[in-house]
C-alpha cells in the first residue's frame, strides 16, 4: 500500500483491517508484543471512542500508543487539537505519513517517562487511547497523581483492568488503584469492545472506561496527605482476606477505629475512599508504612 504512506485522508477517515495489514507489510513490521500492541482496525469502533470522548473543535487531546494512526484520526475528525505519542520508532514514519496534513503532532516518547509538563503546557487537556495492556494501570496511576492538566479520560484497557479503575466497595474488582482513581475522580464503565476488532487479535476481553477529574480530591489534602493516605491503602490490600485489625496491625490503635467510625472486622474491599480518609487522619502519621 504504497500510496497509502504519503496519502492526506479525509477528516474523520480511519483505517481498515486490509489497509492495517497492507500498511504493515509494505514496512516489513509486525506487531510487538513487548510493546503489547494490538491495532484497532475497524472504523466504527475508533468512531465510537471519539464520539464517547465528547471532543470537539476547540478542545486538546492527547493520545497515547498511537500506533499506526486509526483512533488518531477519528479524533482529528472530531476538529479537536490532537498530540499523538507513540514509542515505537518503528511505526513513526508511517503514523506520521497517515496523520500528515490533519494537523496532528506527533511526539515520540515513552509515556511512563514522558516530561507531560513540558509536553502539555498549561490549560485542561482529555487523554483518549487504546492503552497497551501493559502499561494503563500505572500510566492512569500516574497521570492522575502528577499531571492535574489531563482532566478527562477515556481510555480502552483490558475488561479486568477497566472493572477495577471502575469499581467501588464491595465489587469484586475493587481494590487499592480503585480507590486512588476514587480519590482523584469519578469512573465509569462505557462499554465492552469484542477482540475481532484488533490486530492482532487479543486473548482478553477489552473494554472502554471514562474517567473525570474532581475539583479537588475526595479527600481534603490539607487533613491527611495523598501520601500517608495510599500508604494505608496498600497496606490494608496487601492482605485482603484478612480483616483490617490483622492487616494493619499496630499502625493503627484501637482508639482510632473509633474515631474513624471503621469497624476493625472489616475487610479492606469494604471501605471506600472517604473511610480510608477518616482512617488515614485518625491513625499516627506512620500509619501503612
Amino acid at each position: 500500500m504504497g500510496g497509502d504512506r504519503g496519502r492526506v485522508r479525509p477528516a474523520g477517515v480511519t483505517l481498515t483491517r486490509p489497509q492495517v495489514h497492507e500498511l504493515l507489510a509494505a514496512a516489513g513490521l509486525h506487531p510487538s508484543r513487548a510493546l503489547g500492541q494490538n491495532f484497532v482496525v475497524d472504523p466504527n469502533t475508533v468512531r465510537r471512542i471519539a464520539r464517547l470522548s465528547g471532543v470537539g473543535a476547540g478542545d486538546r487531546v492527547v493520545e497515547v500508543g498511537a500506533g499506526l494512526g486509526s483512533l488518531t484520526l477519528a479524533l482529528a475528525g472530531t476538529g479537536a487539537r490532537v498530540v499523538a505519542v507513540e514509542v515505537d520508532r518503528g511505526l513513526l514514519p508511517l503514523l506520521r505519513a497517515q496523520v500528515a496534513g490533519t494537523g496532528v503532532e506527533v511526539v515520540a516518547g515513552d509515556a511512563l517517562t514522558l516530561d507531560w509538563r513540558a509536553l502539555l503546557g498549561a490549560g485542561s487537556w482529555s487523554l483518549v487511547a487504546n492503552l497497551p495492556y501493559n502499561i494503563a494501570t500505572p500510566l492512569v496511576a500516574d497521570l492522575l497523581d502528577g499531571v492535574p492538566e489531563i482532566s478527562r479520560m477515556v481510555v480502552m484497557v483490558q475488561r479486568e483492568v477497566a472493572e477495577r479503575l471502575a469499581a467501588g466497595p464491595d465489587d469484586e474488582a475493587y481494590g487499592a488503584v480503585s480507590v486512588k482513581v476514587a480519590y482523584w475522580a469519578t469512573a465509569r464503565l462505557l462499554g465492552r469492545v469484542p477482540a475481532n476488532v484488533f490486530v492482532p487479535r487479543p486473548r482478553v476481553e477489552s473494554a472502554l472506561v471514562g474517567i473525570e477529574r474532581r475539583a479537588a480530591p475526595a479527600v481534603d489534602p490539607a487533613t491527611v496527605s495523598a501520601e500517608r493516605l495510599f500508604a494505608l491503602v496498600r497496606a490494608g490490600f496487601s492482605q485482603r482476606r484478612k480483616t483490617l485489625r490483622r492487616a494493619l496491625g499496630e499502625a493503627v490503635p484501637a482508639a482510632a477505629w473509633a474515631a474513624a467510625g471503621v469497624d476493625p472486622g472489616a475487610r479492606a474491599e469494604q471501605l471506600g475512599v472517604e473511610a480510608w480518609g477518616r482512617l488515614a487522619r485518625a491513625a499516627p502519621a506512620g500509619a501503612g508504612r
